[in-house]
């Protein structure tokens, strides 16, 4: 996102105020918990706007939301079965899964899936970490927009 040397976007950003993305962001991050159908605790963190392209397209309002949070205080059966959930459940939901499956880079082999909203275009990755080395198990995820022109900058 932050790449100072990108070449041209696929998308021209659309004009859009950061509070409205916000709350699309923060709403398809509900839901995605929803789908995994896990009753554990959530980390209380809201989705927020960074800038977005190049130190010009910066300087002229180019913006994009990410919310990171994640899921945790279930053992890794629930989330075992969660990210199953997900995966399953998204298609049916207006996302298209990219990926969903075992990080076949990482030794513990952790479980990912990405997605991207067909309509809306965010992205979303979500990566079961199961807590080995004596931490806590967790899905960790993040929810994040495209670049947009900042109708109301901050």
């Amino acid at each position: 996102m932050d790449d100072e040397t990108s070449t041209k976007r696929e998308y021209d950003p659309q004009q859009r105020s950061h509070q409205e993305v916000e709350r699309e962001v923060g709403d398809l991050s509900s839901r995605a918990l929803d789908l995994t159908q896990v009753k554990g605790k959530v980390t209380d963190v809201g989705p927020v706007t960074y800038p977005c392209g190049t130190s010009d397209e910066k300087k002229k309002g180019l913006r994009y939301v990410r919310h990171v949070w994640s899921v945790y205080g279930v053992d890794n059966d629930n989330l075992d079965k969660g990210m199953k959930n997900l995966g399953a459940q998204l298609p049916e939901n207006g996302w298209k899964v990219v990926k969903n499956g075992p990080n076949t880079n990482t030794e513990s082999k952790r479980i990912e899936v990405f997605a991207v909203h067909e309509t809306t275009h965010t992205q979303l990755e979500a990566t079961w970490l199961k807590g080995s080395n004596g931490s806590e198990p967790l899905i960790t995820f993040a929810v994040y927009s495209r670049c947009f022109r900042d109708t109301d900058p901050k």
